[in-house]
């Protein structure tokens, strides 16, 4: 039974870990964080020209199918993951090289979002970058969560 309990709790482990890496990788991009964040700046409160908002679509376009791309070989590396830890039962060979492959592939998944980040901008007037590079900052600055019971002792 000691042997059972053992390959479930892997098992588990895991499933856990392909779970949270593929949620972080949703989580850059679902709204008000992220790229979704900045999307609405741009469609909402940057009062873009026609001719702006056409070219944000057409990047828009072609960075969605290049991201589908990026979040699909994501997953695959972590069911990769997933799969070598359910085999090795310890950091061995090919956990390492899993990890290895969805580290690349985050890798891959952050710079074109950074390069999609950059094309959208190039888009802007000066003020409209303006403020679009300070919601770059807010968003890849980790804001302090509040808590009003530490706030009101100190």
């Amino acid at each position: 039974m000691r042997g059972a309990a053992r390959y479930v709790l892997v098992a588990l482990i895991a499933f856990a870990v392909a779970l949270l890496a593929a949620k972080a990788s949703q989580g850059l991009f679902a709204p008000p964080t992220g790229t979704g964040r900045l999307h609405a700046l741009m469609h909402e409160q940057l009062k873009l020209d026609p001719t702006q908002d056409r070219r944000i679509d057409l990047l828009e376009a072609g960075y969605a199918g290049r991201r589908k791309a990026l979040e699909a070989d994501l997953d695959a590396a972590n069911v990769e993951l997933a799969q070598a830890i359910a085999r090795e039962h310890s950091y061995g060979p090919a956990v390492e090289k899993a990890v290895d492959r969805s580290h690349h592939a985050m890798g891959e998944l952050q710079k074109a979002t950074l390069s999609h980040v950059f094309a959208m901008r190039a888009v802007l007037r000066p003020d409209q970058a303006a403020r679009f590079d300070i919601e770059v900052a807010k968003v890849l600055t980790p804001q302090p969560e509040s808590n009003p019971g530490r706030d009101a002792a100190e």
